[in-house]
């Protein structure tokens, strides 16, 4: 029976998440065809699936519309996400093929794990309706519980995986039960019938329902963990340290992003009656998150310890964005997420290389003298370094840069009354703070005597093509930002804002 015009119309706009999928499903088909020594094979595969994700986006963003009778919504805001989200998969898989060599790890389920968190990913990001968007979640949550423990034989491995699934499956529940209070009170979980209902109220002069406040606040919760929001982000260290390093870069940048996307659907159009209620939620949250990430890193020796702490402090960069509460703080915090990505995931990739086998080699001083022995990668991680730091021509500065006029834009709202003003004060101390270990890093690698315990080894062919990806789209977004940031407005646009 042929498909009608319909059915066409929703896998289309699905299509990526489609391609996504096949393409896990192929690699776990052709894995145990595939001898040991070739399974690399399946990473060049992997990495296939995710550009052919990416070239998919093609199709939703020329078909804009409702999918599946409003489950999914196909606009200009999820087409962005879709192209952040896969970017971030696609280096990871790139970084992984020579390091799971290494490990001795190279399995095919490993790729496809990462391709079907990333489809779960593109759902939350693309969600109109708030359980599409917990189906979403849990399958990009699933995969990532055993991605994080893959170095089987590593109990710091084991241990990241343990606690990502008790904490996640603790954060997974409250955010369900948020679901289940937004539902009682509206009757509905769709986003744009909860705005609709909600909206209604405030237009009557009746105030939010109690049943509403406890549903934002829940959910909150089980998204503030994904985002490693404070006081939810007591696992981010511990997970992010002991989970392969390209799973880290994974980790830290992709669940980050798409959740970021759900929670402006669900805060701005959702909830966007309830601005003055969830703002400070958002304040407060913001302010612990930077304050934890940015002091519990000055202390770290392990440098990818240290920069588990920063992905912290950085997710409450993104909620001074948040808190703005305007179309400009969406796109601010699009753009903010588009740069984080890359820096991120180059950072991640390149400690994924230094780090050796069985990651024994993560502390500063191992990296002591690398400007003389590996001048290009070294380079290279400064410049994710300076770009994480905020310097002035990178990604990272523009991004902090339209996160905080953003904010400040919002200043004279009566429901802010100057909060907003301390909030970017307070952003701006902690990215001095921040300064210090970052820079710790860079004077280790130019200025220290180079370590005696530690022998550099050439760059895998796969790993410079990543790291050569992730550096020129930092610099691009640094210097040439125009087309990205018009690209963000046009996704803050989209959304049908109360």
């Amino acid at each position: 029976m042929p498909l009608s015009h319909e059915q066409y119309a929703n896998i289309g706009r699905l299509f990526p998440e489609v391609i996504l999928c096949v393409f896990g499903l192929l690699i776990m088909l052709v894995d145990p065809f595939v001898s040991v020594a070739r399974q690399r094979v399946l990473g060049w595969l992997g990495f296939l699936g995710a550009l052919a994700a990416l070239a998919a986006v093609w199709v939703p963003a020329h078909h804009p519309g409702m999918a599946y009778s409003g489950l999914i919504s196909n606009d200009a805001f999820s087409v962005f996400m879709h192209v952040v989200v896969i970017s971030a998969a696609a280096l990871a898989i790139l970084g992984s093929i020579d390091y799971l060599g290494q490990e001795g790890l190279q399995r095919g389920e490993y790729y496809a794990l990462i391709l079907f968190a990333t489809a779960g990913m593109c759902i939350l990001a693309g969600a109109n309706e708030l359980v599409t968007a917990f189906v979403g979640l849990e399958m990009s949550s699933i995969a990532s519980y055993v991605l994080a423990g893959f170095r089987r034989r590593a109990l710091p491995s084991n241990e990241a995986s343990m606690k990502y699934f008790l904490l996640g499956s603790f954060a997974t529940a409250f955010f369900l039960y948020g679901i289940a209070m937004t539902y009682g009170a509206t009757g509905s979980t769709r986003i744009d019938q909860v705005q609709n209902f909600l909206g209604r109220l405030e237009d009557a002069g009746h105030s939010l329902p109690v049943l509403a406040i406890l549903g934002i606040g829940l959910m909150f919760v089980g998204l503030g963990f994904k985002v490693v929001a404070a006081p939810f982000q007591i696992y981010a260290p511990d997970v992010y340290e002991g989970a392969p390093t390209p799973v880290t870069a994974l980790l830290a940048s992709a669940p980050k992003a798409a959740t970021f996307a759900v929670m402006l659907r669900i805060f701005y159009v959702a909830f966007g009656a309830a601005g003055g209620t969830w703002f400070w939620m958002i304040w407060i949250s913001a302010i612990l998150t930077m304050f934890i990430g940015n002091l519990a890193a000055l202390v770290q020796t392990n440098v990818k310890r240290m920069l588990a702490y920063s992905s912290i402090a950085h997710a409450g960069y993104i909620l001074v964005a948040f808190a703005a509460s305007s179309e400009y703080g969406i796109a601010a915090v699009l753009f903010y997420l588009a740069a984080y990505v890359l820096m991120k995931v180059g950072a991640f990739l390149v400690l994924a290389h230094l780090g050796q086998q069985d990651e024994q080699h993560l502390s500063i001083r191992d990296y002591a003298g690398l400007g003389q022995r590996q001048p290009v990668l070294a380079v290279c991680f400064s410049l994710f370094l300076l770009s994480l730091l905020g310097l002035p021509a990178t990604a990272g500065f523009l991004g902090k840069f339209f996160a905080f006029q953003a904010a400040l834009d919002a200043h004279g709202a009566p429901a802010f009354d100057g909060a907003i003003v301390w909030l970017v004060v307070i952003a701006a101390i902690n990215s001095v703070i921040g300064a210090y270990y970052y820079l710790r890093v860079i004077v280790a690698m130019y200025f220290w005597e180079p370590s005696r315990e530690y022998t550099p080894t050439p760059v895998p062919a796969a790993l410079s093509v990543a790291l050569f990806l992730a550096a020129a789209g930092t610099l691009y977004l640094g210097l040439l930002p125009g087309r990205v940031i018009s690209l963000a407005r046009a996704a803050a646009d989209s959304l049908p804002l109360h």
